[in-house]
């Protein structure tokens, strides 16, 4: 299931960041993830498992815990 898609959304945009951007940056960092699948986790329609976790966190440079901050 996908509880952080969401949040994923607020940091990246909080950062200043496009979809594109952000899969550029995961993209690095080996993860070879499209603007449309980014789109997807943050619409909570994808899974990510827990490697991917610590890649978004990475790419958005947050600790992997501020993915799950304040989760309904």
């Amino acid at each position: 299931m996908n509880k952080v898609g969401a949040k994923v959304r607020e940091i990246r945009m909080s950062k200043g960041l496009t979809q594109e951007q952000l899969s550029a940056r995961c993209n690095i960092d080996s993860w070879v993830v499209s603007r449309c699948t980014i789109a997807k986790i943050e619409a909570g329609h994808r899974r990510v498992i827990d490697v991917e976790i610590s890649i978004l966190a990475k790419a958005l440079k947050v600790k992997e815990q501020a993915l799950f901050d304040n989760l309904n």
